[in-house]
Parts: C-alpha cells; structure tokens; sequence
C-alpha cells in the first residue's frame, strides 16, 4: 500500500542515516568571503531535522491547529523554513505558499481568496499583515518567529515546547486526493493562480523527479529556488542553501556560489538561466572549473545556447546540464541535456525558427499537441490532437498534474479538460512535436502576435536573433498590429553600434520567411522578468512599453 504523505520518506530517511548532513545553511548571510579557508554553515543532520519536524507538527496541532487547516506560511530561507513546511505535512495542516516579490496588491487578494484560518511568518510579515489587513476576518491562528507585538497568538518557541513531549510520532494518513498545499504561480498574466497540489500530486512528483535525474541517497544539492530543496531530504540527498537573494538569481555573487560549491563538493544544483548564464560568464572568464558537479538543472524559462556551452565549460566532459520543462501545475513535464540540446541538428533547427526543443516527456505522463483556441474545452477527445510536426497548444495528463485552481472556477475551466475521472492540463505553451516524439516549444499562447492572416509565435521567432553575440535577448511583441523586435544588448559587449546593429537584425529578419514581419526594433535597457527566476520576460509590460516609444 502507498504512503501518499512523503514526511514517512524523511522519517525513514533519519533512520538510516540519522548523523548524515540533512540542510547547510549559510551561519553569516552577506559576510564578507574569507581569503581562504571554509565559510561557516550551520548545518543539521536527518535525525536532528525529523525530530524537530516531529516536534513542531506535535505543537501545532497542541496549539490548535487542525488537518485541513488553510495556513500562510511566510518564513525566509531558514531551518524554520524546512521544519514547518515537513510539519504541515506531517499533520495534514495545508500551507498558503505566495511569494512576496508579486507585490503587496496581489498578495492581499492571494491571500483574501484563500480565506486561510493561520499565519505563521516572521515579525515583518505579521507587521504588514495587520496593517495591510491580509486574511482579517478568517485568520484566527498566528504564531510569529521572532519578537511578537501587538497582534496576539503564540511564539514559535512556545510550539516546540508543547511539542517536545514523548509521545508517538503520528503522521496525517493523506489520501492522493487530499489536499497538501495551495501554491501559487508567479502571475505573469494578471493575478497568481492558487493551485491546487495534492498528497498524490506531491507523491508522484517526487518519484518522477527522482526516477528522471537518477537522484540518490548521499548525493549533494544546491537548490538556488528554495521550494526545490523540499525533495532532496525525501530521497536522502544533503541540500546546501546559498548565500544569496533567491528572489534575484540575476544577481547573484558568482565567487560566492562557486566556493559554497567547491566547499561541499557539490554533486547536484539547480539555478535559473539568468543566474547560470551570470555564473558561467564568470568562470569562463576566470577558467574555474567545477569537477565535483555531476548534474546541472537549469529551468523557468529557454536556456540559450551560448549560456549552456559557457557555464558547461566549467563543467567534465560527460555532466550535463539539464533543461527541464513544467510549471507550478505540473513538474516535471519533459526533460533534454545539454549534450543532445547542442547537436548541431537541434541548434540550426532552433536558430532557423523551428522553436527550442524541451525534450521527451518524462515517464509516467502523457503530452499531446491540441489545435490553439482562447476558449474553455470542457471534455476530451482525440479529434483535439494534431499531427506531427503542426503548431499548437501544449496539453498534459498523468499523476503529478494538478486538477484545478482553488477559489478560481474560470482559472480552471480554461486550464482544465475533463477525461473520464482525470484532467488535462493546457499549459498554456504552443509548441509542436517532432517525429521522434520530443516536444518543441514556441513560445506562450498569451504571447502569439496576431497579425493580418497569419500569426507569429514569440520564442519560435526570438530565437533566430538571441544567437547574435551582441545581443542579450530580444522579445517580440505587438503593437497596433504590428510585429516589433524589443532587443536588450549584451551589457559585456564590445562598443555597440546601435544603429548598425538595428539595420543588421532588420536584414536578418528579412531573409526569414517566419520572421520577414517584424519591421521594427527597438532597445530595452533590461527587460521585466518574473520575480522566481528572474528569466521569464513580461511580454505584456514590454508591448505597452513599446507602444509608448
């Protein structure tokens, strides 16, 4: 019989390996590096990170707290983090999960919407719930990490105390479909969706992601997206926190992360394209190898091929760099390295327009190919399909996709089609697939620029410009019925000519049947991009933008 509550996983994980290093996290966040020598970690070993988890899921419900509980949860990189999301799902208590960066407007109306009966969060956020009024007539539960003022409720101190009795651990006998968490996506087109992520959603996601990247007990991590980090103690893997903003990968201090890698000899990471393609620049630069790292994820938006090949010059010969493909409703959905990524049959296709290719789907899920329509579909069929090599919307099923929105019927009816007792999933990204079944995508079905008899579809036709060594990115977007090239240049580019560079991507553009359109171009300084990765451009901010100039 399965155990649909992965908390059993991390219990059995102590078990076995109770003094192994569970979480390293950075002791002095921002402190100076060292000239040489270790920079100081605290770290806590699976025995110490299940009993604690034990403890506060015991002192949660002492307090109150009940199975089925919506609960906000607003604690920054922390062992606090760790132990009370594994807590909330060892006691069945379901976590609000928003990230702040979506700004304080949507975060009311996130939270609103899922009328949560707790909170839990650092001093700062308690301050700003009670002035800003987040979830006032529903939550009724609040525990503060740090100094509480005047809001009431209980210290997190107080629950480790009510929780550290010796009583049996007790683990929420989770079904596959009750609910383990409302996550919410980073709302790139009007406000986040919650989704739905269910015992079985979480469950299935962790053996596919597991099963897909050959992950294992006594293996290292750098997950620089926190969320990530949740896996690794349930397959027995050491996740080692950077010293950084996990809100700004863009930003990151290259020398900083390269130490912490070289510190741990990490074996595993995860990090943004933006936040690769900045590493990579500085190792190439300064010739830094990284001989310990045998697995490099990479997602949340295309990875170009220059960023891919400066960051794998870091790397053996023989470790790739993945480019998984998913999103909050479902992950992972497909997977390709870097190694089949760049073969010269996959880079032309690419730079020609043929779109980025985004591997096979991983096994276990199924993925087709619909025709492109703006409106509901309320059942499935196999007259939605389209044939090989045909443009349309991307639509997946299997164990790890969630089922629907909470508190969003609309969100879900257009997202969702119904096939017998399960749903697919319409991604919301067109692409195509080739004969040997791998998926190809062309960019966001939002992004598609509509113009008199035919339709142009934006990274399909970005790519054919971002191989330019002078350009950073570009982002095509539409305005008053037009196809305009929005170019950010490459900031570590050799004296731009701006006005040679425009008419030369012009004459790219005209030698191309799918990009002869796209008339005008025009500079960005830095594009808007998503607040998780720092990758995903604002195509929407770009259009109105560019309408102005």
């Amino acid at each position: 019989m399965i155990d649909y509550n992965i908390t059993s996983a991390l219990f059995k994980m102590a078990a076995s390996q109770p003094d192994a290093l569970a979480i390293a996290l950075p002791a002095a966040p921002g402190k100076p590096l060292p000239k040489d020598g270790a920079v100081s970690y605290h770290k806590i070993s699976f025995k110490e990170l299940a009993n604690q988890t034990n403890c506060l899921s015991r002192g949660l419900l002492a307090a109150g707290f009940e199975s089925g509980d919506r609960v906000v949860l607003m604690v920054p990189p922390s062992i606090e983090f760790f132990t009370l999301s594994f807590a909330f799902l060892q006691s069945g208590i379901v976590p609000v999960l928003i990230d702040p960066g979506i700004g304080i407007k949507n975060l009311k109306k996130c939270i609103d919407e899922t009328q949560p009966t707790g909170f839990i969060g650092i001093t700062k956020a308690h301050i700003a719930r009670v002035l800003l009024g987040w979830g006032r007539s529903t939550i009724k539960k609040k525990i503060t990490i740090g100094p509480r003022l005047f809001w009431g409720g209980k210290l997190l101190e107080e629950i480790k105390k009510a929780g550290s009795t010796d009583l049996p651990r007790k683990c929420f006998a989770a079904q596959p479909e009750d609910l383990c968490g409302i996550l919410f996506t980073s709302g790139s087109t009007g406000v986040p969706k919650g989704v739905m992520s269910t015992y079985g959603n979480m469950y299935h996601q962790v053996q596919m992601i597991r099963d897909t990247y050959d992950m294992k007990v006594g293996q290292v991590d750098l997950p620089t997206f926190l969320p990530f980090a949740l896996f690794n103690p349930v397959v027995g893997m050491s996740s080692i926190i950077p010293d950084m903003d996990p809100t700004r990968p863009a930003n990151v201090d290259p020398e900083r992360l390269i130490r912490t890698l070289q510190q741990f000899n990490v074996t595993s990471m995860f990090g943004s394209p933006a936040l690769i393609d900045r590493v990579g620049r500085y190792g190439e630069a300064n010739d830094i190898k990284l001989p310990s790292l045998k697995r490099v994820l990479s997602a949340g938006a295309p990875v170009p091929a220059k960023t891919l090949r400066r960051f794998a010059s870091m790397l053996n010969d023989d470790t790739p760099i993945f480019t998984p493909y998913g999103a909050t409703e479902a992950l992972p959905v497909a997977s390709i390295g870097s190694h089949e990524i760049l073969t010269p049959t996959i880079q032309q296709l690419t730079d020609k327009g043929g779109g980025v290719c985004i591997g096979s789907p991983v096994k276990g899920l199924q993925a087709e190919i619909i025709q492109i329509t703006d409106d509901p579909i309320e059942s499935w069929s196999n007259d939605l399909k389209l044939e090989e090599g045909e443009i349309g919307e991307i639509t997946i099923k299997g164990k790890n996709v969630t089922q629907a929105y909470f508190n969003r019927e609309e969100a879900t009816q257009l997202a969702k089609i119904k096939d017998h007792d399960r749903y697919w999933h319409r991604m919301g990204d067109l692409g195509y697939k080739d004969k040997e079944g791998r998926l190809w995508f062309c960019g966001r079905k939002a992004h598609r620029v509509k113009l008199a008899g035919k339709e142009l579809y934006s990274v399909q036709c970005e790519s054919v410009f971002n191989t330019h060594p002078q350009v950073y990115r570009t982002a095509l977007v539409g305005v008053a019925g037009k196809a305009v090239l929005c170019v950010e240049i490459d900031k570590e580019a050799d004296s731009v000519n701006e006005e040679h560079l425009r008419k030369e991507l012009l004459a790219w553009a005209a030698a191309n049947e799918l990009t002869k359109d796209i008339q005008k171009v025009i500079y960005h300084p830095s594009f808007p991009v998503d607040i998780r990765h720092n990758a995903k451009i604002f195509r929407e901010k770009l259009a109105v933008w560019a309408a102005n100039q």
